[in-house]
């Protein structure tokens, strides 16, 4: 199985499976990072500051945070940074000590594994395929009633729809309520034109258990340098800050952060420009080779395989054509054969489609 540790993007594991020495080769659809690259100049930037390696980092991240409040438009004090989003999570339950704690499945992984790591009670409701895999409102506000942290995905992976605007104030009203905090993970949601995101970012004031998580290495491809984020009340932030391991944020990426903030609405528009067309390219493509795609919005796709295909099993044929897929068959929720897919390039999602259409067409039997 290619997700050994639970994820994709694990490029040693799939040259021990596939071969292809250190997996270099492998065009990687597991892993959902933007195609474009980092933006302009910060590749650049980070050969330059090599030399920096020999000083400790900011432990108080202050230029970051500074650049973060100015580009949400917040307060300094409402931003925790951390190494990358699963770090980000892992000091939010630090910091409330959940007992319970509440995920709306399918769902990413890493909030049941970090839950159940610090010792809480992970509990659930399940998304409806009729529905694209989201829960009701109905069925997640129920569930806030049991839990004192619930973790909610927008847009969800490995489905990447959003949730209704509507729909998350009135799970912020219930969080406020019974005490829970709503951990709403915004990792892909810059890839997301502004104008269709449902995010409570601008309303946060008011929902004071509401906390956002969001991440900088996907959209700005940077993910082997580890950068998140956390927006939260201040006294939750302040916890979260008391929990942290100092100088965990190393040195480049905070540089690598500064730049890609700096970098301006350029990038910002061609990765969501890119992304949309692609993104409706490519489902339509796959939906012609018999497979389920959800309409998600983010910078990957669901898919359900045609029968008999198992997501073992194509992605161990993609994989010895050296094309890397995400299985998500052991996602709660979802079944044997569910896959997903990152949006790339057009020349690279022609070659997944290619491939794909072969391997369907050629191993129907010994799928």
């Amino acid at each position: 199985m290619l997700e050994k540790y639970g994820h994709g993007g694990d490029l040693l594991t799939a040259a021990e499976l596939y071969g292809g020495g250190s997996g270099v080769a492998f065009l990687d659809f597991s892993a959902n990072i933007n195609p474009l690259g980092p933006p302009p100049g910060v590749l650049e930037l980070l050969r330059d500051s090599l030399p920096a390696i020999t000083a400790y980092p900011d432990p108080g991240h202050r230029r970051l945070k500074s650049l973060l409040a100015e580009s949400l438009g917040i307060h300094g004090d409402w931003i925790t940074v951390g190494n990358g989003a699963a770090e980000s999570m892992a000091l939010l339950l630090l910091a409330a000590a959940p007992r319970r704690v509440g995920v709306v499945e399918p769902c990413f992984s890493e909030y049941r594994q970090l839950s159940e790591q610090f010792g809480a009670e992970v509990v659930s409701v399940q998304g409806t395929q009729e529905q694209d895999y989201r829960a009701s409102v109905e069925q997640i506000a129920g569930l806030m009633e049991q839990v004192e942290l619930l973790f909610l995905g927008q847009p969800n992976n490995p489905n990447g729809v959003q949730y209704a605007l509507d729909d998350l104030r009135l799970l912020a009203q219930q969080a406020e309520r019974c005490g829970t905090v709503l951990a709403v993970d915004e990792a892909f949601i810059d890839f997301i034109p502004e104008e269709r995101r449902q995010s409570l970012l601008p309303e946060l004031g008011v929902y004071r258990h509401t906390v956002l998580i969001r991440s900088m290495t996907k959209f700005f491809a940077i993910p082997g340098l580890r950068l998140g984020y956390t927006i939260a009340a201040p006294e939750l932030a302040a916890a979260m800050t008391g929990k942290q391991v100092s100088w965990s944020v190393n040195g480049l990426a905070l540089l690598a952060g500064e730049a890609c903030l700096r970098s301006g609405r350029d990038y910002e528009e061609r990765t969501r420009g890119l992304i949309a067309a692609e993104r409706a390219a490519l489902r339509q493509g796959l939906k012609r080779l018999g497979c389920e795609v959800p309409p998600g919005e983010a910078n990957f796709l669901l898919l359900g395989l045609p029968a008999p295909w198992s997501a073992a099993a194509l992605q161990e044929k993609l994989g010895r054509s050296g094309i890397l897929v995400r299985s998500c068959a052991m996602y709660p929720g979802l079944g044997p054969g569910h896959i997903r897919v990152a949006v790339k390039g057009r020349e690279d999602n022609a070659r997944l489609l290619r491939q794909m259409e072969k391997t369907l067409r050629a191993g129907m039997g010994e799928a």
